[in-house]
């Protein structure tokens, strides 16, 4: 009985620890898109912020806490390799789409779409086995919804 109720409870703290994994796995690469052009501006923060309150349904007190940890530690940041491994391993292929969409929309909320930002993007579909048509169909419904809120 006693081995029952501690199985009941670290599967619960697992699933908790699965969970802030994954935020910290969604903070550094939307944090790490962000920063490719190397201006990090309080706009892609808010977007970042909005996206993973919104999108992804993260708690507002666990993003604000995540976000200040990825953005103190974005030039000491982890490959690109570790993240999407990590990502590939937990996200179901519809989420790592809505990922990428998401990190469209990050990288073209500052009005500019930089070369280093495109690159990391395409990049990032090779290594979430996305392929080019589905990486185009998720900027193009990235650019809609910025369009609709300009």
């Amino acid at each position: 009985m006693i081995n029952l109720l501690k199985n009941i409870f670290e599967d619960k703290n697992s699933e908790f620890k699965n969970d802030f994994n994954n935020l910290e796995l969604l903070c550094g690469l939307m944090i790490e898109a962000a920063n490719t052009d190397g201006d990090l501006d309080n706009r892609e923060v808010e977007k970042i912020k909005n996206l993973l309150i919104n999108t992804f349904q993260e708690d507002l007190d666990n993003v604000n806490s995540m976000l200040e940890k990825a953005i103190l530690n974005r030039n000491n940041s982890k490959s690109l390799y570790y993240y999407t491994s990590k990502i590939n391993k937990n996200f179901s292929d519809e989420k790592k789409l809505l990922l990428l969409e998401t990190l469209w929309e990050i990288v073209l909320s500052d009005g500019e779409l930089h070369d280093y930002e495109t690159s990391l993007i395409r990049r990032l579909s090779g290594l979430l086995y996305i392929s080019d048509v589905n990486s185009g169909n998720a900027k193009k419904r990235a650019l809609n919804k910025i369009s609709k809120k300009i």
